[in-house]
Parts: C-alpha cells; sequence; structure tokens
C-alpha cells in the first residue's frame, strides 16, 4: 500500500513523521499527506473521511495549514453515526474558530443534535457550542441549550450549564433566561451538575444587576445550607481530596456568597455563622485546606461584615506568612495589602512577621513585603520600621537595593517627625546605598539641610566622617562636597556643636583633601566633578590660606576632555587669580531655600516631564523636564522656559547649585522678576539687577551653548564679544568685574505679523493658528494654536501632538488646559516654535493629531497642514 494514501493509517503517519531526522524531511512527510488527503477530499471518497480529519488534526497541531480540510468537519457533522460526529465536532472544535465565516453552515446540524433522541450526541453537540459559539449561533440556540438545562441526565445539564455560561458571555441580553434554571441547578445534589451551575449564577450576577438581586432573596438561605452541608459531610471516597469533602465545591460555593454579600448587609448576615464555621474546622496543613481557607478570607474580606470576622480572617493570613510554600505566603501578602485599608490595626498586630518577609530568600515575596511594610509605617512606627529597614539595606542583594532605597526615602520624607531624625536617616540611607538614591532625593535632601541652620554644621561633619568611610558612593559624595564646600568653615572651627556630637579636629587642608580626593576618583562623573570645582571656588574664599593649593587644584582639569570641566577650570582658575576683589561675594553662603516651594515646584516638574514625554513622541525635540542632571551641568539646549509655574520645577536646585541654565520669564503679578540664565556668576548669590525680561537669550558664559557654538569668557577677554546678542547677554557680568557700562537693553520687536489660517477644521473641532517672528531670526516662526469645541460637549484629556519633516524643528509648549468647553465658549491655547533650515527653500508642513475623551470614548482626530504663508 502507498503510505500516503487515504487508507494510511493515523498510527502510520504519525511514526513516519516522527521519523524525520529534520525539519525538511517532516515538511516533506506533511506535504506529500495534505496532497494525498486534497485527492480524497476531491474525489469525495466516504470510507476515509474519518481517517483524513484525524490526520489533519494532527498535523493542525505540528503548526500546518489545514484549512482546506474544514468542510469536511461539516460533512460528518451532518453524517448519523456517533463515530463520525465524533471525529467531526472533534475537528470542528481544533480547525475552526467563531471568526471563520463556515461555521455559519454548521448552526442547523447543532440544533437537529440538540434535539436528538441520543444523549451522547446532544453532549457532542453541548461541547462544541460551548467551544466555537458565536453571538449569532448563541442567540439561534440559546432555547435548545435552555432547555437542556432540565435534561434527565446529569451530564447533560452539566454540559448545557458550561455552554449557557458562553452564552451569556458572548449575548449577556440572554441572561434574564437562564435565572429560573439556574436556580433549580442549586439545588441539585449532583456535585458536578451544583458546580456547573454556581459557576453559570457568578456568570449570571456579573452580567445582570436584575440576576444578582433575585439570587440575593431566593438562593442565598440554600446556599448557605448546601455549604454547611458539604462541610459537615462525612468521608465520600468519590469526592474526597487529602482528608476534606470536595475542596473544588467549597471554593465555588465560597466565591458564590461573595459575590451575593458584596454591598448587601442582610445576604452578608445571613453568612456570617457558616464563614466562621469554615475559617475555624478547615485544616490547614493541606493545600486543600488552604486554598478553602484564603478563599474563606477574601468572601470575609469583601462582604458586608463585622469586625471580629475580618481578625479572625487576617490572623489566617498571619498564618500563610509563617508557610514554607512561597506561593501561600506571596498569596497571604497580596490579600493583606486590600485589608490594611478596612482593618489596619489587625493588620499591625502581624507587622513583625511580614518585616522578616522583606528579608525573604524569593524576590517577588521581598518586593510584595515592601509594598505591604510601606502601607503599615504611620507617625507611631516610622522609627522602629525605618531602623530595622535601613539594618536590612545593608545586607540586602544588589538586585533589591533599588527598590528598597526608594520606599525607605518616600518614607522618611512622608512622616519624619523633626529635621535631625530626617538628615540622619538619610545619610544612613547615602552612606548604605548612594548609587541606588534618585536625583529628586538628595536634591531634597540639600533643600531641607539649608533650612535647618542650626544643624549646618552637626550635618557637615556627620558628611565629613561618612566620606572617609564611603567614597565610593556618588550621591554622597555629591551632598558631601556640597555641604563643605559651603559650610567649610563650621567643620574647621567646629561652629554650631550639639550636645550628642563628640568634637573633631579637621584643619583646612583636611576639608581640601576631602574635594581633591573626589574630584580625581575615578568612578566619579560629569556632575560630581562640576560640584567639586564649585566647593573648591568657594573653599578658595572661605580659607585664604589654602587659595594657591585650590588654584594648582582647579588648573588640572584645564587638560580634561571634558569640555564642561575644561571651561569650568579656566573660569574658575581666573577668578581665584585675578578677580580676588569680588571672590568673596561671588561665592558667599547660599540663601535659604522654601521648601513648600521646592516641593511643589517638583510636583510640578514630574507633570511637566510627563507632557513632555507624550509630545515628544510625536517630534522628538525639546528638552524633558525629567532630566535635571543634565541641566544642572548647563548641557542641555538653550531653550526658554514655558510660562506655566509648574515647568520651573526642575531648575529650583540649580540655584542652590550655584549653575543656571535659562532664563525663565516671571508670572503676572510676581513682585521680583526672574534671573536670567546667562549670568551664571550673578546667579551665585541673587546680586546685581536682573536682565530685562525681554532681552534676547544668549549662551551661558559658563558652558558651551548647543545652539550657538560659541565660547565666551567674559573674565578674560570682556571687550572681544564675538555677535551683539553675546554682547547683551553679558553685560551685566562686565559691569559687575570690570567696571564696563552696561549697554541699554534691546527693545522687544515684534517682527512682521502674519494673517492667522485655519489649520484644521472638522465637523466638531476647529484649529486656529496665529503666526509671528522676531526681526533677526526670519527661520525661527511663532505659532499660538487655538483650539474651538464646536459641538455642544465637553472634551476632556485634550492632548495636541504633531511632527515636522527633518529640516524643521519644532518644540511644543504645555497647552493652557485639558478640558475644552462646548458650544465655543471658551478655547485651549497652545504655543509652537518652529525653525526652519530650509528657510526660502522649502515651505512649512505639518502633520498633527488631536485625541481627546467623549464620554469617556477616546476620539482621535488627524490631519496635514500645507496651507502656511509661503515665506514662513
Amino acid at each position: 500500500m502507498n503510505p500516503f494514501s487515504s487508507g494510511t493509517r493515523l498510527r502510520d503517519m504519525i511514526r513516519a513523521i516522527r521519523a524525520c531526522k529534520t525539519a525538511a524531511e517532516e515538511r516533506a512527510v506533511i506535504r506529500k499527506e495534505c496532497a494525498s488527503i486534497r485527492a480524497a477530499v476531491s474525489d469525495n471518497d466516504n470510507d476515509y473521511r474519518h481517517r483524513n480529519l484525524a490526520k489533519l488534526m494532527f498535523i493542525h497541531m505540528l503548526g500546518y495549514p489545514t484549512h482546506f480540510g474544514q468542510m469536511e468537519c461539516l460533512k460528518l457533522i451532518a453524517a448519523p453515526g456517533f463515530p463520525e460526529k465524533r471525529i467531526g465536532y472533534l475537528g470542528l472544535m481544533l480547525l475552526l474558530d467563531e471568526r471563520q465565516e463556515v461555521l455559519m453552515l454548521v448552526t442547523n446540524s447543532l440544533k437537529q443534535d440538540l434535539n436528538h433522541a441520543n444523549q451522547y450526541i446532544v453532549g457532542l453537540a453541548l461541547c462544541a457550542l460551548g467551544n466555537i459559539c458565536s453571538a449569532e449561533m448563541a442567540r439561534d440556540l440559546a432555547p435548545e441549550v435552555e432547555r437542556l438545562l432540565q435534561f434527565r441526565d446529569p451530564n447533560i445539564r452539566k454540559k448545557a450549564a458550561l455552554c449557557s455560561i458562553r452564552i451569556v458571555k458572548k449575548v449577556p441580553d440572554l441572561a434574564e433566561n437562564f435565572v429560573n434554571p439556574v436556580a433549580s441547578l442549586l439545588k441539585e445534589k449532583h456535585h458536578g451538575v451544583l458546580l456547573t451551575g454556581i459557576q453559570l449564577c457568578i456568570e449570571l450576577c456579573n452580567h445582570s444587576e436584575e440576576a444578582l438581586e433575585y439570587f440575593r432573596k431566593k438562593c442565598t438561605e440554600g446556599l448557605v445550607k448546601v455549604l454547611k452541608d458539604v462541610v459537615n459531610s462525612s468521608y465520600a471516597p468519590e469526592y474526597d481530596i487529602s482528608g476534606i469533602a470536595d475542596p473544588f465545591l467549597h471554593i465555588r460555593l465560597l466565591h458564590l456568597l461573595r459575590v451575593l454579600g458584596h454591598g448587601d448587609a442582610d445576604a452578608s448576615d445571613s453568612m456570617n455563622d457558616i464563614l466562621a464555621q469554615v475559617a475555624t474546622k478547615t485544616e490547614s496543613n493541606k493545600n486543600a485546606g488552604n486554598a478553602i481557607l484564603y478563599e474563606c478570607v477574601e468572601t470575609i474580606m469583601s462582604i458586608e461584615d463585622i469586625s471580629g470576622l475580618r481578625v479572625l480572617a487576617i490572623n489566617i493570613l498571619g498564618r500563610f506568612l509563617s508557610n514554607r510554600d512561597n506561593n501561600i505566603r506571596y498569596v497571604a501578602l497580596n490579600m493583606l495589602m486590600k485589608a490594611v485599608s478596612v482593618d489596619d490595626q489587625a493588620v499591625q498586630r502581624h507587622r513583625t512577621t511580614i518585616l522578616e518577609c522583606v528579608k525573604d530568600s524569593d524576590a517577588s515575596i521581598r518586593k510584595r513585603a515592601l509594598e505591604l511594610i510601606y502601607l503599615l509605617v504611620n507617625e507611631s512606627n516610622v522609627k522602629a520600621l525605618t531602623k530595622e529597614l535601613i539594618d536590612y539595606l545593608q545586607v540586602s542583594d544588589q538586585d533589591f537595593k533599588g527598590d528598597l532605597t526608594a520606599k525607605i526615602c518616600s518614607i522618611v520624607e512622608k512622616l519624619s517627625p523633626d529635621k535631625i531624625w530626617y538628615i540622619d536617616q538619610m545619610l544612613k540611607v547615602l552612606f548604605e546605598a548612594g548609587n541606588h538614591v534618585k536625583d529628586e532625593v538628595w536634591h531634597a535632601l540639600i533643600v531641607v539641610i539649608t533650612n535647618a541652620s542650626n544643624l549646618h554644621g552637626y550635618t557637615v561633619r556627620l558628611l565629613y566622617k561618612a566620606i572617609q568611610k564611603s567614597a565610593d558612593q556618588e550621591t554622597l559624595v555629591r551632598v558631601a562636597v556640597w555641604c563643605i564646600g559651603e559650610y567649610g568653615d563650621m567643620l574647621v572651627n567646629n561652629i554650631g556643636m550639639l550636645n550628642l556630637e563628640d568634637p573633631i579636629t579637621v584643619t583646612e587642608n583636611d576639608a581640601v583633601d576631602v574635594v581633591e580626593t573626589a574630584i580625581k576618583h575615578h568612578s566619579s562623573d560629569l556632575t560630581t566633578r562640576a560640584m567639586c570645582l564649585i566647593a573648591l571656588l568657594k573653599l578658595s574664599s572661605r580659607f585664604p590660606s589654602c587659595s594657591q593649593r585650590i588654584k594648582d587644584i582647579v588648573t588640572q582639569s584645564k587638560g580634561s576632555l571634558l569640555l564642561e570641566l575644561q571651561q569650568r577650570s579656566i573660569e574658575f582658575d581666573s577668578i581665584i587669580e585675578k578677580h580676588q576683589n569680588i571672590r568673596s561675594a561671588l561665592v558667599e553662603r547660599m540663601p535659604v531655600l522654601d521648601e513648600a516651594t521646592f516641593s511643589g515646584r517638583k510636583a510640578g516638574s514630574i507633570l511637566a516631564a510627563a507632557v513632555s514625554t507624550s509630545l515628544n513622541s510625536v517630534n522628538g525635540v525639546s528638552t524633558s523636564a525629567a532630566a535635571p542632571l543634565v541641566d544642572l551641568l548647563d548641557l542641555g539646549a538653550d531653550e526658554p522656559a514655558t510660562a506655566a509655574p509648574t515647568s520651573s520645577g526642575g531648575n529650583f536646585l540649580q540655584d542652590l547649585l550655584d549653575v543656571g541654565t535659562s532664563p525663565f520669564p516671571s508670572q503676572s503679578g510676581t513682585t521680583q522678576a526672574q534671573k536670567n540664565g546667562t549670568d551664571v556668576l550673578l546667579d551665585l548669590l541673587s546680586i546685581g539687577s536682573p536682565p530685562p525680561e525681554n532681552s534676547s537669550s544668549a549662551p551661558d558664559i559658563l558652558s558651551l551653548s548647543q545652539d550657538n557654538k560659541i565660547s565666551v569668557s567674559p573674565l578674560d577677554s570682556l571687550s572681544s564679544a564675538t555677535a551683539p546678542s553675546v554682547q547683551a547677554s553679558s553685560t551685566a557680568m562686565m559691569d559687575l568685574l570690570d567696571g564696563f557700562d552696561p549697554s541699554p537693553p534691546p527693545t522687544k520687536d515684534n517682527g512682521t505679523a502674519y494673517p492667522p489660517i485655519v489649520a484644521f477644521e472638522s465637523s466638531s473641532l476647529r484649529l486656529m493658528f496665529n503666526f509671528s517672528k522676531q526681526s533677526g531670526s526670519p527661520q525661527v516662526t511663532e505659532i499660538v494654536a487655538n483650539f474651538t469645541n464646536k459641538s455642544s460637549n465637553v472634551y476632556t484629556n485634550f492632548i495636541f501632538q504633531a511632527a515636522v519633516p527633518k529640516f524643521l524643528q519644532l518644540h511644543l509648549e504645555p497647552a493652557s488646559s485639558n478640558t475644552l468647553p462646548g458650544n465655543g465658549n471658551e478655547s485651549i491655547t497652545q504655543k509652537l516654535r518652529v525653525t526652519n533650515s530650509q528657510h526660502g527653500k522649502k515651505s512649512m508642513v505639518m502633520r498633527i493629531r488631536i485625541s481627546y475623551k467623549l464620554n469617556n470614548k477616546d476620539v482621535l482626530e488627524e490631519g496635514q497642514i500645507s496651507n502656511f504663508p509661503r515665506d514662513l
């Protein structure tokens, strides 16, 4: 016989496939077999149709296409005999799904088989319908399935209940048809039928409020009685698992009681006794018992219950935490996190056990336990828990230090009772895991230190001792270097000693040694070295006797490959050598920074970063507010900040760290103008008058300008300014250092005006563009976008995005609002700045995308703008 004829047995084909040594051989066997099956299909071979379909199912499971055999399934289903129908329905469930159009042809066969006299054929039809039922089939065949819920044979009732679950999921409107039949299933004695009936009841409650209320009134008492009978039942071999009678039925009953009791006091009250009985009588030394206890706890925490039963449930979870099985401990921690909001005091009793879980060897349990501890911390236990966490930080895995450090810092920041405790704990964290501390954390620490004037000496001495032992922690080095630069004289002279301190002897050279070691350390990055140079500049004024040594250290960075350090070194060396008369004024102590203002700006910068990220995902320009280190070192783009108050949050610490980057326009109603980012040395001590608000932005004199690529050194060659814009920006510094008369600030020129255009308009939205240019910058166009809602609905979560070709650069500022009222009552405005590198050669073009929510549904509108004025 031909080994690939349609008469080949399935086992022979499987043996031939398994004998293949390469994938190519297997494909060849499959290809020949499929060709044989296609020939048999074409010849309408009835004798071997069932065998060919069995082969196709095996080929399908191997991942090869078998769509050509779909009609064979329908032919076998239409056959009168049970063996053919069995293969046909199995092939139907494997080879087809509800998305296949061929499936519509089988509806009539299914209806006939659901009414068949042979109960085994009825069972086949129910299995197939429960697996591949579509919405159309559900509507057509629901009456037959509903009728079969009352069938005499329990296996058919069970399959009909499972099939009904899929019907209800596909067509929730049919749920009411199954309510009454299900109520009778809940009284069944057969456990299989009862299990499926309970599952169908849960599905109906999830899809229909009317069904939920019906079952609460009619079935709650009966379900409680069923559960009581199961709990108190004697040994039954057919249902026994680990000495527990049918734990699956236990769990399903508890789940249904949870659904019925949630939000209903009467139903909850009727199930209190049985829940207490399950919680106390179930053994916890077997996995089946633990599963029942967990479901019981979840039910107790979900229903409207008295506190005594909740305490019992939380104590069960506490026992779970002592279990050796990691899965049981993990689910217990998850449930305790939910229980904290319900009964915090009961969970607090297990705090010690939870703390031990933080030290567990399993990473998932450690992380979940840490999140739970974070929820448990309050004013009364913050000191004890923080001490435990910091002690564990010393021995924790490197992979876990990041999460642990973040939680400790958050706890200390939120719940610190006083500043000295805050500083002590934060310095311990920096000492143990400074490389895992985020930038905003040590920024906030420095702000707190500046506000604690009575702790300046204590803090700088503590940091001096810490950096001697842990010079590898980058963040600790930065904070220590900053404090030594600010309060080095207090360190040397033991000023501000507290009673709890022991006096230490530190010379001026010792303080300089710390900074020198930090700047030369192999692991120090650009930020740390830049801060070291600034600290040395300050110490040159505070320690006149070490001025020459400091000058030598600063000079060593003149040959650095990092231009930022090279430029700072040259300028600071010039200050130390040539401008000693003004050096003390330039580096006098920083003013106290307002903590509330910093916290508000910090929160605002996070929001601004999120907005910037969403906008830049389209156009890829503008500096993200989430990069404070880049801004700190003047390495960011020289873009002016937006007028929104929140956008200035990321620059608050720049004044603290003696670096200015970008000018901030003043807000309406304020009495003090913001400082210009170009006057860095003025910014160091906030001396001198700030330049007028309308003066043009110029490169930072202490950093490389990214826009103009010009290095300006006003300390050495003040009269050799290369451009009028640089001259205008540097006049205040020139006046400060060499007495030059300041040139009058340039007046603001609004440039050429252009008529507005309708950039985009739909049936519900209109977008207008208003243009302006500044004289001297013909390639830069300022655009004000106005969005108007033409409909009567309110649009929320309004986001505007834009993309431009490569020859254009686009900068988007935050919108004035994210809510657009209806009927054109108000509009949203948003500013755009477009730089055309091919000005005069190529016209501007822009793709836009506008997204918003209308009645909690996401709406997206897109378009292209090509009607820009030509001379833009």
